[in-house]
């Protein structure tokens, strides 16, 4: 019986990938390498430590972690100003769950102050959720399971009574791996490259009604 939910929250509650894949490009041009946006395609949901570092990595780009994603985040907050809001359906979506007596957990590979960014700017703050996990608060990011489970500790429930919301294959990979259903919405990626998913929506608004009823 499902008694959580746990979001994603690139891709599934605001789509912030074009513009903290902006804010990086703008980071790296400032160092005077100029990257493409392909280039974030194959790091997107594994947090901005990989999603920065994979495109360094590319170009032998000799990144510094902590200045670099600092700066990067600098940016971002910039760049987002007046610019994000909710993915269609997202609200709702979350007023349903808690309707129906059910917990609610962001797990979000990002770190926690670009959380904090994106929701305030949506919303949607911290406080509609029962617990935050972010990438910092992880040893291992997805598809590595860790950030669900931890999700369903903070929450107290099992992994099999979890519901994760999803939009990136990384992402649908690790909540099987902990052992929980997953509904994928495709935001960033194809129903086909999402097939392993449970459910696969076009957003959260299409959503079938069975995602919070099992």
């Amino acid at each position: 019986m499902i008694k959580a939910v746990i979001f994603d929250m690139d891709g599934v509650l605001l789509d912030s990938e074009p513009l903290i894949r902006e804010a990086a490009m703008r980071m790296f041009a400032e160092h005077g390498l100029i990257v493409q946006p392909e280039d974030f395609r194959p790091f997107v949901g594994t947090g901005e430590d990989r999603f920065i570092g994979g495109v360094a990595e590319k170009y032998g780009f000799p990144l510094d972690p902590v200045r670099d994603k600092a700066r990067t985040y600098e940016i971002y907050a910039d760049v987002v100003r007046g610019k994000i809001e909710p993915l269609n359906g997202a609200p709702e979506f979350i007023e349903k769950a808690r309707a129906r007596g059910l917990g609610l957990a962001v797990a979000s590979s990002a770190d926690r102050i670009k959380i904090e960014i994106n929701l305030s700017g949506i919303g949607i703050p911290l406080g509609t959720f029962d617990a935050v996990v972010s990438g910092s608060d992880v040893t291992k990011k997805k598809p590595n399971p860790e950030g669900f489970l931890k999700a369903a500790q903070k929450l107290q429930v099992a992994p099999q009574e979890c519901l994760v919301v999803e939009d990136a294959v990384n992402g649908v990979q690790a909540a099987k791996a902990a052992g929980m259903k997953c509904l994928a919405v495709m935001t960033s990626f194809t129903a086909e490259d999402l097939r392993k998913a449970d459910w696969v929506a076009k957003d959260l608004a299409d959503a079938p009604g069975e995602t919070l009823e099992w």
